[in-house]
């Protein structure tokens, strides 16, 4: 029986309801919190990495971008979240489907531009054409840069979903692999689960790298604005 690669890519449904919904909202039930004074090393860590996560995005903005640093946060930790957990078998990432990654840039993109043009008209107008322009192409250079604009939530959500579907097609080849190859050759197949160990390694570091570079994204478009 020949199995689906993207059969794991496929919404995931109960009792014929979606269940994309539930999946997205667990992630935050992960994040540990406290009542306490002293906190646990586990909620120190946790404080300390998104201290330093702030602090690396917000240094280059003024004070209204810094404004949007709790919103910066909460969107690297949800997507860093969701990639994690659809490393685990038999689950499900949203972070795969082009429309939800699209639904998180095109708000974001939108809002960060639209508070250029109310607060920085003149600034946000030049970029569609650079200084120094020879007069016959500046059509040419206006219709370059409005695409270019316009295209930055596109290539956010692409970059974000082309890079965690690849890594879960490649672990999934690799993975069948290796199972079909234990029943021939054992030597092989140790060997073919040790590069499987490594790219699951691997897409640890991409999961978490893939959240930092939309967030700081996002982070350059809200400063190219404020």
């Amino acid at each position: 029986m020949n199995e689906n690669l993207f059969a794991s890519f496929i919404a995931p449904t109960i009792l014929g309801l979606p269940a994309a919904v539930l999946i997205i909202l667990f992630p935050p039930l992960l994040i540990p919190t406290s009542k306490y004074l002293i906190n646990n090393r586990l909620i120190t860590t946790q404080q300390w990495l998104i201290k330093l996560t702030s602090k690396q995005m917000m240094t280059m903005h003024n004070t209204k971008g810094r404004a949007w640093s709790l919103m910066l946060v909460s969107l690297i930790i949800f997507i860093a979240t969701t990639n994690l957990l659809g490393l685990l078998p038999h689950s499900f990432t949203p972070t795969t489907q082009l429309s939800m990654n699209l639904a998180m840039a095109i708000p974001l993109w939108a809002g960060a531009v639209i508070m250029g043009f109310r607060s920085k008209i003149k600034n946000a107008l030049a970029h569609f054409l650079p200084q120094g322009t020879p007069t016959p192409l500046i059509p040419m250079l206006v219709i370059i840069e409005t695409i270019s604009l316009l295209i930055q939530p596109m290539a956010l959500a692409v970059r974000l979903t082309a890079n965690i579907t690849a890594g879960h097609l490649l672990m999934h080849l690799i993975g069948s692999t290796t199972l079909a190859m234990s029943t021939i050759n054992l030597p092989s197949t140790l060997i073919i689960f040790t590069i499987l160990i490594l790219l699951t390694i691997l897409e640890i570091a991409v999961a978490l790298i893939q959240a930092y570079v939309f967030t700081l994204l996002v982070s350059l478009y809200l400063h190219d604005n404020t």
